[in-house]
């Protein structure tokens, strides 16, 4: 599998102006995979400061880019319903011309939920609506009319060994883990025994991780070698230090060559 490379950018403290110029940036310097995050407020700095909600942005990006793939890190399962969430996500493919990829997890920011209105409920509560969920998804994108452009790739985000990385090795293209190279080795040989349980080849399955500081970069080949093929770095929030991801870019191309 070819090692690919993300850009993850939340829309905290930023205009529409400062995400949009962001996203042909990322397109431009060849970015394999661009990102936003589902919340309705920041989660760092100023915690009512600018703001704007994912699947909205999603379909501008759709339109604004011609070549990257692109989805979110991840949508919480909580808030939309999941024969709409299908739908939607039909629809976004189509405006993208076939680039979409539906992320997804279980939710868990409280703030979110209170203010908007949602049940919070208990981690496990919220993983088994997940659970619940994925297959309905599937099966509405699977009525669709007109259907997708292609099968679109799902990635689930989350760690957890006993539920969310079953759910993983049942239903993802892309799973999005988190650590170091240590942990992640781990998890991947967790959903490697889970995908001999349900029958999955686990090859089929992309491992991602989002590197939260640019000092992680330089840890790019013990990621690698831990199994993990997308790495997703991010340039600010407002979008403007691409220096580091350009730097992981020529990494990938030495990879790949």
């Amino acid at each position: 599998m070819k090692i690919r490379i993300g850009a993850t950018l939340p829309q905290q403290h930023s205009t529409y102006k400062e995400l949009r110029a962001g996203w042909a940036m990322a397109e431009e310097l060849g970015i394999d995979v661009l990102y936003n995050w589902d919340h309705f407020y920041p989660l760092r700095g100023e915690p009512e400061g600018l703001h704007f909600e994912a699947m909205t942005l999603l379909a501008a990006m759709a339109e604004v880019t011609e070549r990257i793939e692109f989805g979110s890190l991840v949508l919480c399962n909580s808030y939309r319903n999941p024969n709409l969430l299908a739908d939607a996500t039909r629809t976004i493919d189509h405006i993208s011309g076939g680039r979409h990829i539906l992320g997804i997890g279980s939710g868990w920011f409280e703030k979110d939920y209170v203010e908007y209105g949602y049940e919070f409920g208990t981690a496990p509560s919220r993983l088994r609506d997940l659970d619940a969920n994925m297959p309905i998804i599937k099966d509405r994108l699977a009525k669709l009319n007109p259907p997708p452009l292609r099968t679109i790739p799902i990635l689930i985000g989350g760690g957890g060994e006993k539920v969310t990385l079953r759910i993983v090795a049942e239903h993802a293209d892309i799973w999005n883990g988190g650590g170091d190279p240590a942990t992640l080795k781990h998890k991947n040989q967790v959903l490697d025994d889970w995908c001999a349980k349900v029958g999955r080849d686990p090859d089929s399955i992309e491992r991602s991780v989002v590197l939260m500081d640019p000092s992680q970069y330089e840890q790019a080949d013990e990621y690698l070698a831990a199994g993990v093929t997308q790495l997703i770095g991010s340039p600010g929030t407002p979008p403007s230090d691409w220096g580091p991801l350009k730097e992981l870019l020529a990494w990938r191309d030495q990879q790949n060559a």
